[in-house]
C-alpha cells in the first residue's frame, strides 16, 4: 500500500480538510533516485486541530492519532453490505451498541498495513474485557483482489485470525468503490501493476453508528504500544459511561517526537537481543563504521523476501558495515523462527512496544535506516531492499566499503 496526502470528503461530498497519510517507495538503481531517498524525508503530520484534544483523551494521544477536529460530521455513517474473512455478512449496522474503529486496508499490502495489524493487536490487549464492546472493522481497498480468500489470507498472515472483534470485509469491485466513495477515502488504481494507493483514515464510530472522530494512520502508528493504547482509549470513550472503565498499556503522556529524520543525530538506544532478555544490543555505530538498521516483523510479507537479501549483503560487507535487524512488536517465538528460516547471522534486537520504530517514525515494514559513523541519519528507505540496491547505496557513500 502506498498512500498520498489526500483531501477527505464527507458522505455528502463536502470538504473535511487534509488528513495526513504515509508515502512509500522503492529505491531504484540510479544515483539520482538514491539522492532523493537520502535527502527528502517523509513529511511529518501537523494536524493543528489535534492539539486542541477534540476527543478529550489528552492532547498527546489526540496528536498521535492525528484526530481532525474540523470536518467531523457527527452524523450517522453510511451502512454497507460486505463479506468478512470468515465468509459471513458484514455491515456497519450489525455493530449497533458497540464502538467501531473503521479503516480501509489493502489485502495485498506489504508495508504500512503490518503496523495496522500490530496496533489492533495492541489495542485489543489494552481493552481487556472491553474488547467485546469494540469492533475493529476494515474495508478492502483493493478491487483487484476482492475474494474472501484474499482478506482471510491477509488476516491469517498478520496475526489477527484469533481476534474475534476483527472484521475484514470485501465485495465485488464496484461495491468496494462505492463504500470508499461514501466514506470519502481516496483510492487510486494502477491497472498495469494491479496495485492501489489509498487513504489511511481511521473512523471512530459510536454505538449509535454516528461518526465521533476521524484520525490518521501515520508515522505515530509505529509506536505500537502507545498507538494501540490511544485507539483503545478513544474507542472506550465512545461507550456509555457505565461501560467505559480504564484501558491498559502505556499512557501517552507526551507528544511522540523522533530524532531519526534525515540529517538528525540518531539517539542511541539499547534493546534486548531477540529471543532473550539477558543481553542488550546498542544502536550507536561503532567508531568508523556505517550502520544499517532494518525494521521487520514475522507478519510482514515483504520481509520474507528482504531478509535473505540483507543477509547476503552482510556476508559481503559485514566486516566494515554494522547490521542490526530490529523485530517490531512481534511474538518472540515467531520472530526467532522467522529469522532462523531466513538464515540471519547479524545482530537481531526486539522492539516489543515499537519504541525505536516510533523514534525513527517508520512508515511501514520493512523499513531501513542507514547511519554514518557519527550516528547521523543518511538514508530512510521504506519497503524492501535487494542486496544489489543496498550495496549500491552503501558504496555511494563510501566506494571503499567491503572492497566491491
Amino acid at each position: 500500500m502506498k498512500n498520498d496526502q489526500a483531501r477527505v470528503t464527507n458522505p455528502a461530498g463536502g470538504p473535511r480538510g487534509l488528513l495526513w497519510a504515509t508515502i512509500g517507495g522503492v529505491v531504484a538503481l540510479a544515483l539520482v533516485v538514491v539522492a532523493v531517498v537520502a535527502l527528502v524525508p517523509v513529511a511529518p503530520s501537523t494536524p493543528g486541530s489535534a492539539a486542541d484534544d477534540p476527543a478529550g483523551i489528552g492532547r498527546p494521544a489526540a496528536s498521535l492519532l492525528e484526530l481532525a477536529n474540523l470536518g467531523v460530521s457527527h452524523t450517522r455513517m453510511p451502512d454497507f453490505a460486505l463479506t468478512d474473512q470468515r465468509g459471513k455478512p458484514l455491515s456497519l449496522s450489525q455493530f449497533a451498541g458497540r464502538a467501531v474503529v473503521l479503516s480501509f486496508d489493502d489485502d495485498e499490502c506489504e508495508d504500512l498495513c503490518t503496523l495496522l495489524a500490530q496496533d489492533v493487536t495492541a489495542a485489543d490487549h489494552a481493552l481487556g474485557a472491553r474488547a467485546k464492546d469494540v469492533a475493529f472493522v476494515s474495508v478492502n481497498a483493493n478491487p483487484y483482489h476482492p475474494a474472501v480468500d484474499a482478506v482471510k489470507a491477509w488476516t491469517d498472515a498478520h496475526g489477527l485470525a484469533s481476534a474475534s472483534n476483527w472484521y475484514f470485509g470485501t465485495a465485488p469491485a464496484a461495491t468496494l468503490a462505492s463504500v470508499a466513495k461514501k466514506y470519502g477515502v481516496p483510492i487510486t488504481l494502477h491497472a498495469k501493476t494491479r496495485t492501489v494507493d489509498h487513504g489511511a483514515q481511521l473512523f471512530f464510530i459510536d454505538p449509535r453508528g454516528v461518526e465521533a472522530q476521524v484520525g490518521g494512520f501515520g508515522t505515530g502508528a509505529a509506536s505500537t504500544a502507545l498507538f494501540g493504547h490511544a485507539m483503545a482509549k478513544l474507542a472506550v470513550s465512545l461507550l456509555p459511561a457505565a461501560e467505559r472503565g480504564s484501558v491498559g498499556g502505556p499512557a501517552v503522556t507526551a507528544s511522540v517526537t523522533g530524532s531519526g529524520q534525515l540529517g538528525d543525530s540518531a539517539t542511541p538506544a539499547q534493546l534486548p537481543a531477540l529471543g532473550t532478555s539477558s543481553s542488550r544490543i546498542g544502536t550507536a555505530p561503532t567508531a568508523g563504521k556505517y550502520e544499517v538498521i532494518n525494521f521487520w516483523s514475522s507478519t510482514c510479507t515483504a520481509c520474507v523476501q528482504e531478509l535473505p537479501q540483507l543477509q547476503s549483503e552482510f556476508v559481503k560487507d559485514g566486516r566494515t558495515v554494522e547490521f542490526i535487524g530490529v523485530d517490531v512488536s512481534d511474538a518472540a517465538g515467531s520472530a526467532v523462527a522467522f529469522a532462523a528460516h531466513a538464515g540471519i547471522t547479524y545482530q537481531l534486537a526486539a522492539d516489543r512496544s515499537g519504541t525505536l520504530a516510533g523514534e525513527f517514525q517508520i512508515t511501514g515494514l520493512p523499513y531501513t535506516v542507514i547511519l554514518d559513523p557519527a550516528g547521523t541519519v543518511l538514508v530512510r528507505h521504506p519497503g524492501a531492499f535487494t542486496a544489489e540496491q543496498l550495496d549500491y547505496v552503501l558504496h555511494t557513500f563510501d566506494p571503499a566499503l567491503g572492497g566491491s
